[in-house]
């Protein structure tokens, strides 16, 4: 059952509410985290059989005019006519076109083209959410779809006083496990590690954390590798492991303001390895990469 506000319940369907129960029993532990890649993707990561997006119902899809017309709204913003699309952007949203509503909650929780508005941004990504609790999204859809949970989820764990949005950790954790798991969105992942680890919303539970932070990382997320990496560097015998995904998180770090805790955290590392521990790591990158190529 997902929940978004006081009272208001959504379900995911019978199939899907027997999976997010099974989640909470168990989940791999740490042994099985360490052989990250020589092990197959664990099955939390795959989800249950969806329903396939070309079989779903006619009325559950969106009508193409107004498809057509949320593209044309979107093509005249580029184009900078920002006005006349935004207008047209919140028609098509209000008449349930699920690309709009998309579109214009980035736009308010980025403040692209309108004034920042967190109130009306997560709305937007509410009927998102709501539209599509028992739907499956098309394949088009899916990375619009997940990108709503997950950023529905991260307004209610943190909230929004200014906004008059309410942190609800436990709502949160919901959204972000659903992403997680039918989605695999290594956001959500992540995501759903941080309130493992540091028992927001979920009881705490360190393992449980580290495997969602496994499966984020072999996915290439920068801050799951970050995160992954201190605690197996500093918390056990697989510090070469934990120097590794530390340098792999260093790299796609880049210089961006907001990863610069990831980078501090590297160099710390980086400061208190031994020769043996930065050799093993730089063996172990190398072959990373090659599996990756």
């Amino acid at each position: 059952m997902l929940r978004l506000r006081e009272g208001h319940t959504l379900s995911a369907g019978d199939h899907r509410g027997a999976l997010v129960a099974r989640l909470g029993a168990g989940v791999l532990g740490f042994a099985a985290l360490l052989a990250v890649f020589s092990a197959p993707a664990p099955a939390l990561d795959s989800g249950e059989p969806r329903a396939k997006a070309s079989a779903a119902p006619e009325s559950a899809k969106s009508p193409r005019d107004s498809h057509n017309a949320t593209r044309e709204s979107l093509d005249s913003y580029r184009s900078g006519d920002a006005n006349t699309s935004i207008e047209s952007l919140r028609s098509a949203a209000d008449g349930g076109e699920p690309l709009a509503a998309w579109r214009l909650a980035r736009m308010y929780a980025d403040g692209e083209g309108v004034t920042r508005d967190d109130r009306k941004s997560f709305d937007y990504f509410s009927k998102i959410v709501e539209r599509f609790a028992n739907d499956d999204p098309s394949p088009g859809e899916r990375f619009m779809v997940s990108n709503a949970f997950v950023a529905l989820a991260a307004y209610l764990r943190d909230g929004a006083p200014s906004a008059d949005i309410a942190a609800d950790p436990e709502r949160a954790f919901d959204l972000f496990r659903y992403a997680a798991t039918f989605f695999r969105s290594a956001d959500a992942q992540y995501s759903l590690a941080r309130m493992y680890i540091d028992g927001v919303g979920v009881k705490k539970d360190t393992r449980q954390g580290m495997s969602w932070l496994g499966l984020a990382a072999r996915k290439g997320h920068a801050g799951a590798q970050a995160l992954l990496g201190q605690i197996m560097f500093e918390g056990s015998t697989e510090r070469p492991r934990g120097l590794m995904y530390l340098t792999l998180a260093r790299a796609a770090a880049g210089d961006r303001p907001t990863e610069k805790w990831i980078v501090e955290m590297h160099q710390k590392a980086l400061a208190s390895a031994s020769d043996a521990d930065r050799k093993a790591a730089d063996g172990l990158v190398e072959s990373y990469l090659k599996r990756r190529d």
